[in-house]
């Protein structure tokens, strides 16, 4: 199997108080489903290291700016690394394990891709086995209406929804989970801005990334019912 790395480490990133997951309208959802593309994932590239501390630098992707991680500061059990991991699931499939806040992408012949996530109270709401029916680059956050409740100050973003920007809540890339009869788990894997929330239970939000961890995985995932994502609670 290939490894896809990514960037180079340096600088510091800004955190915001706002998370959580999307709410998405069927209008939203039909318009980015026919947006995106269905093309084969890109093959993952041979690398000769296991831990990829040198991918957390500043990355230009779609005109936005991010900043780079202070990888550092970041426990090294949550940064992206290859792990042996035996699993009878095909490669190419998704393991949540919200529990130890980690996130596997099955490579295969007893190893995985493993990244750091961070868990809201949403993150724990659901397990199960579902699909990742649809992704997105940059997407459109749309909070939910509970949410706003508890902060009127984002009310305004429930219909219309916040753009894209290196602060919205839903980061660069976000990925959307259906079951198996076709139905939105409202479960979403998402990027984030606040990479210090990695490896922790957050006040809300689905499953957290780092921005530069999230494009990677994006990269090699392709929207349909043969990429198996499994969420588990314990």
């Amino acid at each position: 199997m290939r490894i896809r790395t990514a960037l180079t480490v340096l600088g510091l990133l800004s955190t915001i108080a706002i998370t959580g997951c999307t709410t998405t309208s069927q209008a939203d959802t039909k318009k980015t489903a026919a947006a995106t593309p269905v093309a084969a994932p890109e093959p993952v590239k041979v690398a000769t290291a296991k831990i990829f501390d040198d991918a957390y630098g500043p990355v230009t992707d779609a005109g936005y700016a991010l900043p780079a991680i202070p990888i550092q500061k970041v426990n090294p059990k949550f940064r992206r690394q290859v792990v042996s991991y035996q699993t009878n699931e095909k490669p190419g499939t998704i393991i949540v394990n919200t529990k130890e806040r980690f996130l596997y992408y099955v490579l295969g012949n007893g190893e995985a891709m493993r990244y750091g996530i961070g868990v809201g109270k949403d993150g724990f709401a659901w397990q199960g086995e579902a699909y990742v029916a649809w992704k997105q680059e940059w997407p459109t956050w749309h909070p939910p209406k509970e949410m706003a409740v508890r902060k009127p100050e984002i009310a305004k973003y429930v219909e219309n929804g916040m753009g894209p920007s290196i602060s919205n809540p839903l980061g660069a890339r976000a990925m959307y989970l259906f079951n198996e009869k076709g139905q939105d788990t409202l479960f979403r894997i998402h990027g984030s801005p606040e990479w210090a929330s990695i490896g922790t239970a957050a006040s809300s939000g689905c499953i957290r990334m780092i921005n530069q961890d999230v494009i990677d995985l994006y990269s090699h995932v392709r929207p349909g019912k043969e990429t198996k994502v499994i969420v588990q609670q314990s």
